[in-house]
Formats: C-alpha cells, sequence, structure tokens
C-alpha cells in the first residue's frame, strides 16, 4: 500500500510526495475566520457540494454562537464565501430552519448550479417548515416550497436535478433534536406512524409533491420483527439520491437513544414509489453512494462496497491501517476516483483520501473539536467535495483566542 503523506498546519502548508511517479501538492488552508462561527453542516455524500459550478462561491452558515441549539425561529445568516476575493463572506439571506450538524440543507440546484441553491427556513408566525430556491444573481428567493397540510422542508436534491425529497422537520425535532429544527411544526405530534407523513418527492419546477413512502407502510414491514414498534415513534432522516436518481436510500428508526430497542432499519426505494425494500445488511449511520445500486459503508470494521440489489458486501476498500474508522463520515468524490473518511481520535478530526484505482491516499494532521466531540453539537468529520474531486471543506475548531467553529480547505493538486 502506497501512502501519500501530507504534512499540514492549521493555515497553509504544501508537500510534494509520489504516486505512480507522478507528483503530488497538497494543501490545507483556513477558509473563514472569527469572530462570528462559520459551517456548511452536512456531509458531502449523495451529490452535496458546497462549491458553485464554476467554483467561485462556497456556500455557508454564519451565527454568533455554537454553544446551544438555536432558540425557536432564531436566524442564521446564509452566507457566500467569494474565492476569487480573498474569501470574502457576503450575507445573502437568512434562516430560521437550521442546526448544527446538518446546516440549512443546504444543496445548489444542479439544473443552474452556478447561481441557484436550495435551502431550509421557516415561517415565523406558524413555525411551518419549506424549502427555499435562492439566486445569487437575480439576489432574491426565486421560489418557496409551502405546503400547509404537510410542511416539510429539503431533505435531498437529486443528483442531475429536477426533484427534491422532502421530510418533516417538526417531527424530526420531537425525536432526534441533533437533525431536527427546535420548535417546528409538526402535525404527527402524538402518532406512531402517520398514513400522511414519511418521505416526499417534490417537482422543482412544478411545485408537486408526492408522499413516496409513508410511516404506516414502513411500519406495516419492520411490525412482524419490532415487538415493541406500538410504543416507538418512527422517524425517518439521511434519503440519499443515488447518482442516476433511480434508487433512494434512508433510514427508519424509532427509540434511537435505546441501544436495546432501537429501530434502525434503512430501505431502498424507486423514486416512483415503488420498490420499498428493507436492507438486511447495516452499513453503517453515514454510508455513500457509489456507482450504479452500490453502496460504500462500514462491515465488520472494514470499509466496504454494499450492492442493494444483491442485498450483500460484494468488495472492500483498503485495511484499517488506512482507514481505522470505516463507519465514520465518508464521500466519494464527483469523479469517483477518491474516497475522503473524516473520522475522529480524541479530540481531534483527521481525514483519509483513498484512490480507488491503486490504494494511494493522504492523510492530514489532527482539527481540533475539543469541547464538541458529541451531543447536539457536536463537530462531525463530514468531508465535502469540490465539484472537481481535487479538493475537500470540512469543519474544526480554529487556532484562534475565541476557538471559533470554521472552514477549511484541503487540497490535493
Amino acid at each position: 500500500m502506497r501512502a501519500i503523506v501530507c504534512l499540514v498546519t492549521s493555515l497553509v502548508v504544501t508537500g510534494s510526495v509520489r504516486a505512480d511517479d507522478q507528483p503530488v501538492q497538497h494543501a490545507v488552508q483556513q477558509l473563514t475566520q472569527g469572530p462570528k462561527h462559520h459551517f456548511f453542516g452536512y456531509i458531502g455524500h449523495a451529490g452535496t457540494i458546497p462549491w458553485n459550478a464554476s467554483g467561485r462561491y462556497i456556500l455557508a452558515l454564519q451565527t454568533s454562537f455554537q454553544d446551544r441549539m438555536p432558540l425557536v425561529g432564531e436566524a442564521a445568516e446564509v452566507v457566500l464565501i467569494d474565492t476569487h476575493r480573498n474569501n470574502l463572506v457576503t450575507v445573502v439571506d437568512r434562516t430560521r430552519a437550521w442546526n448544527f450538524q446538518q446546516g440549512t440543507m443546504f444543496y445548489w440546484n444542479p439544473e443552474q448550479a452556478e447561481t441557484q441553491f436550495f435551502f431550509n427556513d421557516r415561517d415565523p408566525e406558524t413555525n411551518q417548515v419549506f424549502a427555499v430556491l435562492y439566486d445569487i444573481v437575480e439576489q432574491l428567493r426565486v421560489r418557496e416550497y409551502r405546503f400547509a397540510d404537510t410542511p416539510i422542508g429539503n431533505s435531498g436534491v437529486a443528483q442531475n436535478g429536477g426533484h427534491f425529497l422532502g421530510i418533516n422537520y417538526g417531527r424530526l425535532s420531537r425525536l432526534r433534536p441533533v437533525t431536527g429544527y427546535p420548535g417546528a411544526f409538526d402535525w404527527t405530534d402524538g402518532e406512531v406512524a402517520p398514513g400522511d407523513d414519511g418521505v416526499f418527492k417534490v417537482d422543482v419546477s412544478t411545485g408537486e409533491k408526492q408522499l413516496l413512502v409513508s410511516f404506516r407502510q414502513v411500519y406495516d414491514i419492520l411490525k412482524p420483527t419490532s415487538p415493541h414498534i406500538d410504543t416507538q415513534p418512527l422517524f425517518i432522516n439521511h434519503t440519499l439520491w443515488n447518482r442516476d436518481d433511480d434508487r433512494i436510500y434512508f433510514y427508519v428508526r424509532g427509540e434511537f437513544g435505546n441501544r436495546e430497542r432501537r429501530i434502525n432499519t434503512p430501505f431502498v426505494v424507486v423514486p416512483d414509489g415503488s420498490g420499498l425494500t428493507p436492507q438486511p445488511v447495516f452499513i453503517g449511520g453515514h454510508p455513500e453512494w457509489a456507482q450504479g445500486h452500490r453502496m460504500i459503508g462500514s462491515h465488520d470494521g472494514r470499509q466496504v462496497f454494499y450492492d442493494t440489489d444483491q442485498q450483500q458486501i460484494v468488495g472492500t476498500i483498503a485495511n484499517r491501517e488506512v482507514i481505522p474508522d470505516p463507519e465514520a463520515d465518508v464521500a466519494l468524490s464527483p469523479d469517483g476516483k477518491c474516497l475522503a473518511n473524516g473520522y475522529e481520535v480524541g479530540t481531534e478530526n483527521f481525514y483519509v483520501l483513498y484512490r480507488l484505482s491503486d490504494g494511494a491516499f493522504t492523510r492530514s494532521r489532527g482539527f481540533d473539536h475539543t469541547g464538541w466531540t458529541d451531543g447536539d453539537l457536536r463537530i462531525d468529520g463530514a468531508p465535502c467535495w469540490n465539484r472537481t474531486s481535487d479538493k475537500i471543506v470540512f469543519t474544526a475548531i480554529a487556532d484562534d483566542a475565541e476557538k471559533t467553529r470554521q472552514m477549511f480547505v484541503l487540497e490535493i493538486r
């Protein structure tokens, strides 16, 4: 196994090594500065890319605090980082629907990725969540996707565009606060498995929505093997489109804080709502789509390929010396050639970028997240690729007096 070794600091250090006799340059740079905090907020899997099409702008949230969840309706600033102007941060909007782990579910619109992006917001009077489509040239919201009967937010945009998935973030705020929006309206309060909630699909151009999978459907599938399900309110998150937009992977969960009774079952469904299938092999909580119907995840202590059609492990990636924690956050580069794994050791996050073709890899130094290693305010590894597959962005604690939460870029040249 060849290693591309990269020693970096919190500012900028470059170096070169050889892989296949070709020099590779490395650099890590702190992208944002205090006193305010900056973060993107989600893993760069399933086409979640912070950069716009040209690579000039990077999306982020900006907040004045990091030591608590937002209060009901408390806003964060939606900002653009201009990489052509010394990483200038410009506020373009505000959102009342956000958290520290997933941010506000930023996605550039694949159909207009140079100028348009999605994020979530909520009505300050009703607390109903909705998705927003914003245009940076027009400097306005070109559309809001509001549904009074089932107020949902974006939970994943089709990688080739045209649709996004939606879930009930009010239900998440009750049952999984780390990924919910505190105080968001929930029309299903008190129901274990409602028939009018689950995974929705929204047409970007028409605004039409369809309930693809209901909680009642998955309840009926899980009930024979889940004896306590009648007292376990279910929730859904991590709804992931594959690269061809012909499969969706998501988790159905219940009593997530109770390891003995918890429900934690992955499902796959076709985007027309057919083919709903529970997956019998658990491959970790934050997997990634590879090509076709295969995924990258963790099983028996190894990074693996899992085939959702065959429902079995079909290959392994690297070993524990290269990837110490295969269940950490993973993201496959847009060109499909390199896997990023962001894993934790103590109070630091490390990053391995592993080239699938020949096993060459680079490993960063550790990046501090002291005080934010677990709980609702934690800083996960969460690597996010750029569009040219040569940079990742991630969040860590800066080496400043206030120990602010900032964004860093690791580049392979």
